[in-house]
Order: C-alpha cells, then sequence, then structure tokens
C-alpha cells in the first residue's frame, strides 16, 4: 500500500485521532488509599431570625446512625449558613454505650483536621476530618462530641432530627458521659459521616416523609433507615450505604418565602435550599455515591396559599420539568435515579389538599410511572395509599396528619423499593 504523505498542521491531527483510538485505562485510586462511602448524612439549613440559639465554651454531644460499616471513619461539619468562622476546640468521636449520652471508653478517638485537634471553619464551608482508624458496624450508633470554645451562633442546622442530643458545660468531649445542661432537638454543625471499604452509597432525596416526620423519635424507622437494614439482610448488598438527604418543608423548586407577618416566619428557613439548588451538594458530593431516589412534589403543591405566597403555585409540568433536571444532572455524574410517586394526602390538617393539588399529583405519578424517563419507578404512592380511597393513606399507616406516613408506613415504603435495582 502506498504511504500518503502528511503536511503542515495535518500530522498533529492525524496523531490526535489515533490516540483517541488507543484505550488509555481509566483514572485509578491510587494503591493504598481508601474509598469512602457514605454512612450517615444530613442536610443543612440556616434557622430562623427568631432563633437566637447560641453556644460558648459548651460541647454539643450528637448521635448518629450508621447505614453500612468499615474498618476507618471520616466526620464532615459544616459551617455553611454561618457568617463568621465557627471556631472547634476539639472534637472527638466514639461508639454509643447504651441509650444516653455515655460512650465506650475504648472506641473514643480525637478527630484532627490536617493533623490540628483545634481549627477554624470558615464561613460558608464545610470541613472534613483526617481518617480515623476506628471500626464500626452498619445499624451502629456513633457519637461526635464537639466543643465550641467562643461564643457560636446555632446556625447551620438540621431542624428535624428525631434523635436527641445533649449540650454540656465546658470541654467534655473526652468523658465518658456527661451532665448534660440541655437537650439538643437539632444537628448543629454535624453533616456527614462516611467509612472506607468496597462499597457504594445511595442518597435519598426528599421531604419531611424521607426525613422522618413523626416517626418515633430516636428509634430510626425512617424509611431510609428500614431500607438500610433491607440491604444489611441481603449478602448481595451489606456494602451499600444509604444517606438520608430528606429536609421537611423542602420544595424542588422554590427555596423558603414565608409572606410577612406569617406563622411561617418562624420556621420556613427550616426547609431548606429548593432540590434543584441543593442537588450537587446533597447528592453528587455525596461519598461512593451511585444511586439516588427522589421523592419531592408535595410541598410544591401544598406550600403556596399555607405558607408560601400564591404567587408561587406551580403546575404538574413545573414539577416534572424539575424531576427532568434532577435525572439530566444525575446521569451526567453517571448516577441511577429512581423516581417515588408522591404519596396520597386527601384530609391532610396542613390545608394542602384540594381538587387541582389531587389533580396536579395524579399527574406527576402519571409521568413518574410512565415516562420511562427515571431509570426506574417506586411505587411509594401505591404502598401506603388506602385501597377504598386511593386519595388517602391507609388507615393503619397514618401518624394522625393524613400526610406523614407513621412507622407501619415507613416499614411498608421501604418494602416497596425493589432491591434489584442495586444488584
Amino acid at each position: 500500500m502506498r504511504s500518503i504523505p502528511v503536511r503542515g498542521h495535518a500530522w498533529k491531527a492525524l496523531l490526535v485521532a489515533v490516540l483517541l483510538l488507543v484505550p488509555f485505562p481509566a483514572t485509578a485510586t491510587p494503591r493504598g488509599a481508601a474509598t469512602w462511602v457514605g454512612s450517615w448524612g444530613t442536610s443543612p439549613t440556616t434557622v430562623p431570625a427568631s432563633d437566637r440559639t447560641s453556644f460558648e465554651d459548651q460541647t454539643l454531644r450528637q448521635v448518629v446512625h450508621l447505614s453500612v460499616g468499615g474498618p476507618s471513619l471520616r466526620v464532615e461539619l459544616s459551617n455553611e449558613f454561618g457568617t463568621g468562622p465557627l471556631v472547634v476546640g476539639e472534637a472527638r468521636v466514639a461508639r454509643r454505650d447504651g441509650a444516653g449520652s455515655a460512650v465506650e471508653p475504648r472506641t473514643d478517638r480525637r478527630l484532627t483536621f490536617g493533623g490540628r485537634t483545634s481549627v477554624t471553619v470558615p464561613a460558608g464551608a464545610p470541613l472534613l476530618s483526617d481518617p480515623v482508624a476506628l471500626p464500626v458496624q452498619a445499624g451502629a450508633d456513633l457519637v461526635v462530641s464537639i466543643h465550641l470554645p467562643r461564643r457560636t451562633p446555632g446556625s447551620t442546622v438540621h431542624a428535624f432530627p428525631y434523635q436527641d442530643g445533649w449540650v454540656a458545660a465546658g470541654n467534655v468531649t473526652g468523658a465518658r458521659d456527661i451532665t448534660p445542661t440541655g437537650v439538643l432537638g437539632k444537628w448543629h454543625f454535624l453533616t456527614g459521616v462516611s467509612v472506607s471499604g468496597r462499597g457504594g452509597a445511595v442518597v435519598a432525596l426528599g421531604d419531611s416523609i424521607t426525613d422522618g416526620a413523626e416517626t418515633t423519635r430516636g428509634a430510626n424507622r425512617r424509611w431510609p433507615d428500614v431500607l438500610a437494614r433491607r440491604f444489611q439482610e441481603d449478602r448481595e448488598l451489606r456494602h451499600l450505604g444509604v444517606v438520608n438527604q430528606g429536609i421537611a418543608g423542602n420544595r424542588l423548586l422554590h427555596d423558603p418565602n414565608p409572606p410577612a407577618g406569617h406563622p411561617a416566619e418562624g420556621y420556613a428557613n427550616h426547609f431548606g435550599h429548593s432540590a434543584l439548588r441543593r442537588f450537587d451538594r446533597d447528592v453528587l458530593a455525596q461519598p461512593g455515591v451511585g444511586h439516588v431516589v427522589v421523592l419531592l412534589g408535595v410541598n410544591d403543591l401544598g406550600h403556596p396559599g399555607t405558607s408560601a405566597p400564591l404567587s408561587e403555585k406551580v403546575s404538574a409540568q413545573d414539577i416534572i420539568g424539575a424531576h427532568r433536571q434532577l435525572i439530566d444532572r444525575a446521569h451526567a455524574a453517571g448516577l441511577r435515579v429512581y423516581g417515588g410517586t408522591i404519596t396520597p394526602f386527601k384530609g391532610d390538617t396542613l390545608g394542602f389538599h384540594s381538587p387541582e393539588n389531587e389533580a396536579a399529583r395524579a399527574e406527576v405519578n402519571r409521568w413518574v410511572r410512565g415516562s420511562g424517563e427515571y431509570d426506574a419507578v417506586i411505587d411509594f404512592d401505591r404502598a401506603v395509599r388506602d385501597p377504598a380511597d386511593p386519595q388517602r393513606l391507609r388507615s393503619d399507616y397514618d401518624s394522625g396528619d393524613h400526610l406523614h406516613p407513621n412507622d407501619a408506613g415507613m416499614a411498608a415504603m421501604a418494602q416497596a423499593v425493589p432491591l434489584r435495582l442495586f444488584r
């Protein structure tokens, strides 16, 4: 075969074309480096202007429930909504001993951050600890103790943990047990725990129903908790962690915006940034994430006219458009994304239900089930609705407000998740 001369800049184009055909190996994790998997997480929000909670020379002792275990761990703190630096005098982590604030002394470890035991977190920033050699198991309760030596406004929180924490005077981070001066009704500055190992994470992105509203406090009966236990009962899925990124009151399309003078001014900031706004932080940034379950839309229907202006009223097509954005962004990051149908709320005590909102819910659910745009459908609606009146929650799954499932309803929701999606 006669050779063809390549002149001028043409040889560069030819070289690039040849190189594109060569199968280069994908970027690999350096030898000996750990792979990190989200075992617990929560989404931070700011607080209402009326919340003037602050801490000074106090220890916050907070409990989290791990979904997957590993030989070592890392803790994430956040000062996302702080207006000034967050000074951490000392922080420690340990396995919980019993049901109170005590820890197992032999598991107590001091956290370091770039090798330092005391650290300052700039306003608006997260902070990841150095790895800690502390073997933990799935289903274990972990205690994170943080000493705040300077006056620190409690501005970065998760408002509804359904888990007690405690505050105590001075630096008692290393104490086996503490003498609380108060009970913490929120998670403060604590946003994640990841473990080392060969695994992956499933992120549950949702609102109060994912967050665990009306479930038994301290019992870890949110549907993502029950799903995590199902994974642990299956040999093929024990490597998967579940990270709950539900926020009570969260919407797809709008940030909190209570009308002036409305009582919601006292609580709406806890609803968090819209799902479209927080998706990168709460989903894409989670360690080891490979799957995301989306259950959102009920507050987009119910808030306008109750805790948000009527001008923020949305249509079913608006909600579907927001879901499409989440799908596209998840796929662009290489994630599999599953759509949850909106659960029923006829007769709810929050004022969400109306014939118009019910029609929009039905339209969104038809699209989730039938469009094929999600990688799979998780039919939460079918799992908890009353067969005799499908617009209502089943009475034995109803927490009492006709919107939020109780513990039994949460278990039914978790059972509705097909495990084959994660194999």
